[in-house]
């Protein structure tokens, strides 16, 4: 008897847990940006694993990336799971794109949805084919969740008229009021507590997202400014090493921001294993520019070309070009981005890289010290300036620096930038310590 009691009880618990609505529970309160879009992902995956009902996105942004937006809203309409919004404050642009990707949308008092024009890296309006875009992106959105095309519209484009509702002449952005009148609002909740309540008023288990360290580490590293200083790490760290030869700091540097930068591309399933092929031979191709080829020619142009594809297309999401125009409109943003972060740093490196020593932390691996000739320290001063107009054999290959023979006798010898191979006749330039510059002879 005792044992029917028993099994009657678990079967009522069972039977009474089963009818608990899983509410899985995610907080982005931030840009849109591709490391918001692997939250998402990440989160919506995890949803699924549990077996939860619903998915409560707490949202609070001005916008951001419109591509990451665009997998945002995919992976919100592609899910199984009943999606919902609470705007915690602000839904603008990007954010109003996906909040309208949702079955349900709820807000806070005095909450608002809306202004989503496509603005450029200024915050100055996009060309019409980005917002054209976005008003098919807003539109068809709309109507896969049954609410209003034209209001989406309007929330991109000022020359949208919605009667009733707005004239042209202005982007439409709703109050939390206004958006609840037309059906762009299901209800106002003000704690999410009250959300949980109002879409199960069953019995429920709220699961909150929790991002584990290696989730921070790579969100971090696909934010837009990380990513840009790890191509100045690589780029400086190159620029370095070329300038002080031998596997050094600058070496490490580069190799460390490379590996920062590709690895939560390749994680995340952006960089693929060609991409970084690429990036690693253009490296390759310089450096035989640099030691082993002559001058800078084909090998050195095919390297810098090389080395910005692997990181421009790296960036780029080969499987999902949500821009107008696809590949070619992604590449050029990309593109844009990725040139200008090395424009910076080129500039950075020629205006600070000669005293870049200076700073503390570094000063202390660089001998400063000074042997003063009053405490026994001297050195003897040589002066080639008789070698001056003198022509002679390069003994070795100058790249820029070897050996040269003039008159019967070895000297130390740099050029003026140009590669010399062994055994050409040069020119002396310039005798001073114990290095002298050359140049190519010219024979009239």
């Amino acid at each position: 008897m005792k044992n029917k009691i028993l099994a009657t009880l678990l079967l009522l618990c069972s039977i009474s847990y089963a009818k608990d609505n899983k509410i899985y529970y995610l907080k982005l309160h931030a840009e849109i940006d591709k490391a918001a879009a692997r939250l998402i992902h990440k989160g919506i995956e995890e949803a699924e694993k549990q077996k939860a009902t619903f998915f409560v996105l707490d949202l609070n942004t001005f916008g951001g990336l419109l591509d990451a937006a665009d997998e945002i809203r995919s992976t919100l309409l592609n899910t199984k799971l009943k999606t919902v919004v609470w705007i915690n404050n602000n839904a603008a642009s990007a954010g109003a794109l996906i909040s309208i990707a949702c079955d349900s949308i709820f807000m806070i008092e005095g909450a608002n949805i809306g202004a989503a024009t496509v603005v450029n890296q200024s915050g100055e309006k996009a060309p019409d084919k980005y917002q054209s875009y976005m008003r098919s992106l807003m539109r068809s959105t709309a109507e896969t969740n049954g609410r209003n095309p034209k209001i989406a519209e309007a929330m991109v484009d000022e020359d949208v008229q919605v009667p009733g509702i707005k004239d042209t002449g202005k982007i439409l952005t709703f109050t939390t009021q206004e958006a609840l009148k037309n059906h762009y609002c299901d209800a106002i909740l003000n704690s999410k507590e009250s959300v949980f309540k109002h879409i199960s008023p069953e019995p429920y288990v709220v699961i909150s997202h929790v991002e584990t360290t290696i989730d921070k580490i790579i969100s971090f590293l696909l934010n837009p400014f990380i990513n840009s200083l790890l191509i100045m790490m690589i780029i400086g760290g190159i620029y370095f090493e070329l300038k002080m030869p031998g596997i050094g700091l600058p070496t490490l540097v580069a190799i460390i921001g490379a590996i920062a930068y590709f690895a939560p591309l390749y994680l995340e399933g952006l960089a693929a294993n060609w991409e970084i092929l690429l990036f690693v031979i253009g490296l390759i191709l310089i450096l035989l520019e640099i030691f082993v080829i002559p001058g800078f020619g084909v090998a050195g142009v095919l390297g810098i070309i090389l080395i910005i594809a692997g990181l421009v297309l790296s960036l780029v999401n080969n499987q999902h070009f949500g821009l107008p125009g696809g590949i070619f409109e992604a590449i050029g943003m990309v593109i844009f981005r990725v040139t200008v972060t090395i424009l910076i740093a080129f500039i950075l490196l020629f205006t600070v890289g000669g005293s870049i020593f200076n700073f503390p932390i570094l000063n202390k691996m660089v001998l400063t010290t000074d042997q003063k000739s009053t405490e026994g320290f001297s050195i003897k001063q040589e002066n080639h300036s008789d070698l001056v107009g003198k022509t002679g054999i390069a003994i070795t290959d100058l790249r820029p620096s070897g050996k040269v023979e003039i008159d019967d006798n070895i000297y130390d010898a740099i050029t003026d930038a140009a590669f010399i191979v062994q055994g050409e006749t040069i020119e002396v330039i310039k005798g001073e310590g114990y290095s002298i510059k050359v140049k190519k002879a010219k024979f009239s």
